[in-house]
C-alpha cells in the first residue's frame, strides 16, 4: 500500500501535447540538429499558444530524436503547422528522414494549464 495520497488530476483545462519521433540519415545528423533550432525558437517565440517544444536525441540511436511540445488546443498545432518557421523547417528537413513520422498525441495532466503559461517566459532566455 503507498503512503501517497491517491489525488485526481486538477487540470480542469488540459493542454493539447504531441511526441514526435523521428529517424534521420545519419549523414544529414548535424544539419537536422541546427535547422530544428530554428523551427523550435520560432514556436515559443512566435506562437503564444505554444507553451513549450523539446528537442531530445536519443541516448542509444543517435539519429532519432524526440520532440515534445505543448499547445493550448489542437488549433493551436494547426497554426503551427501552417507558420512559416515551420514550414521553412519542414521543406529544410524532410529529404533528411529516414522512415515515417510516428506521432503520439496527449493531454496535459501536470503541470496545470497555467502553469504551462507562467513557464513560459522562461523559455524565451536562450
Amino acid at each position: 500500500m503507498s503512503n501517497y495520497p491517491v489525488a485526481q488530476p486538477q487540470n480542469e483545462n488540459p493542454m493539447y501535447c504531441i511526441f514526435v519521433t523521428i529517424n534521420i540519415k545519419s549523414e544529414f545528423l548535424e544539419q537536422f540538429m541546427e535547422a530544428s533550432l530554428g523551427d523550435a525558437r520560432g514556436s515559443v517565440r512566435d506562437e503564444p499558444e505554444c507553451f513549450r517544444f523539446d528537442i531530445n536525441q536519443n541516448a542509444e540511436i543517435p539519429t532519432r530524436f524526440h520532440l515534445y511540445e505543448v499547445y493550448r488546443d489542437e488549433e493551436a498545432l494547426g497554426a503551427h503547422r501552417v507558420a512559416p518557421h515551420f514550414k521553412e523547417w519542414f521543406a529544410v528537413v524532410e529529404p533528411w528522414f529516414d522512415g515515417e513520422i510516428e506521432r503520439v498525441t496527449m493531454k496535459t495532466i501536470f503541470p496545470s494549464s497555467e502553469g504551462w503559461e507562467k513557464q513560459k517566459p522562461a523559455l524565451l532566455n536562450w
